[in-house]
């Protein structure tokens, strides 16, 4: 397909098109630039955008969309694990339900990557996983998995084990636990390698939680701590400096009254969610400004929902909303883009309109950014997933 006569935010090098064209073949992006340099090809298929914005697909880089699914109690929550406070074993693949609603509603909205996994009851949740909005089975929906382990501060492992009048029910211990973990993990694998150096010496008895937290520690899977106080934003800073982890900070609330030690730190945050109350102790100071706060102040900041905290195809009105508070127009279209991937280490396939990326592109009429918005025109992976033409 080739799509021609649009002004393409590239979110890439290339910048803004102002009249350009994107050529797909087959699930990826052959090509793009503009109309004066394009070379037509013998029996393409070609549709003229007529001026039409056209943008990468939305990426949510942190949600639970498909764990606790859209009208349902119990029976569709597979979010929490809350029987022990360690969980690193646990999969969000095996958890997910691909027919969740929620899937259409995001790529109604041009949301075509999601990061979805664990909640937040545990100190160790699980892995998340990188997928698609678009499919019927959740192995052919996966980009990555894992993606990222889970991990959590604060108030949500508090409360879930305080009333369980289980460990941890203070941040002392959470944190403990987690270095207990990260510690074993650590010698189980020092054991492994020992073994396969010496023919005598056999190998440890199987660990799933050890054997899942060895690519955290090979720094080869990104460690996400969910932390909305600044003091919990510095102890996973503090734990991912002990064992050298490759850290991500989760939300970040509290972040904007930090954000020149963060950027110091040169860590990334997924912030949000942006559009809602302050329900418990740990959001009181919740501002839609905080992404443009962070921004500014050089920490590499991406907006995400939370789904569904808040539901999912509301994540470019969060953008449009940091833009209302002081967020950067570019910034705010590269914290739903190119930022979230980049960040969690998936922007060699997605954020961005490059050749080789995946065919992922989310046309509109009008400013994406407004409440009124809806895309004209959604691919996911090369395929018309809206059309509303």
């Amino acid at each position: 397909m080739l799509f021609t006569n649009a002004k393409i935010y590239t979110m890439a090098a290339a910048g803004v098109i102002p009249s350009g064209y994107v050529r797909i073949e087959g699930k990826r992006i052959k090509d793009c630039g503009p109309m004066e340099t394009l070379r037509r090809l013998p029996g393409e298929q070609e549709e003229d955008l007529a001026g039409a914005l056209c943008l990468p697909g939305f990426v949510d880089a942190h949600t639970h969309i498909g764990m606790w699914e859209d009208g349902l109690d119990f029976e569709g929550d597979d979010g929490n694990e809350d029987t022990d406070p360690t969980t690193p074993h646990l999969r969000a693949i095996d958890a997910v339900n691909p027919t969740d609603r929620c899937f259409t509603e995001a790529l109604e909205a041009g949301v075509t990557t999601v990061l979805t996994g664990p909640g937040s009851a545990n100190p160790i949740g699980g892995q998340f996983a990188a997928l698609k909005t678009s499919g019927r089975r959740i192995d052919d929906m996966i980009l990555r998995a894992p993606v990222a382990m889970k991990f959590a501060l604060g108030e949500n492992p508090k409360s879930n084990y305080h009333g369980k009048s289980q460990m941890p029910v203070t941040r002392m211990a959470i944190a403990a636990l987690i270095r207990e973990q990260l510690e074993k993990a650590r010698r189980y694998g020092e054991d492994l390698a020992r073994a396969a150096a010496d023919e005598e010496l056999d190998k440890p008895e199987y660990d799933a939680k050890c054997e899942a937290l060895l690519p955290v520690l090979r720094r080869e899977l990104k460690a996400h701590f969910h932390a909305h106080r600044a003091d919990d934003i510095f102890t996973a800073i503090r734990i991912a400096k002990e064992f050298n982890l490759d850290y991500v900070i989760v939300h970040g609330t509290e972040g904007y009254q930090a954000a020149d030690l963060l950027a110091g730190e040169g860590c990334g945050v997924l912030n949000g969610p942006l559009l809602c109350d302050r329900s418990k102790p740990e959001l009181r100071a919740l501002t839609p400004a905080s992404a443009g706060l962070l921004d500014k102040a050089g920490v590499p900041t991406a907006i995400i929902t939370d789904h569904p905290v808040i539901p999912i195809q509301y994540l470019p009105l969060c953008a449009g909303l940091a833009l209302r508070e002081g967020m950067d127009y570019l910034s705010a279209l590269a914290a739903i883009t190119i930022r979230p991937a980049a960040i969690c280490g998936i922007d060699d396939r997605v954020g961005s309109i490059e050749p080789g990326k995946d065919a992922d592109l989310a046309v509109f009429r009008e400013d994406p950014l407004t409440l009124a918005a809806k895309p004209a025109l959604v691919l996911c992976g090369g395929e018309k997933a809206v059309d509303r033409r």
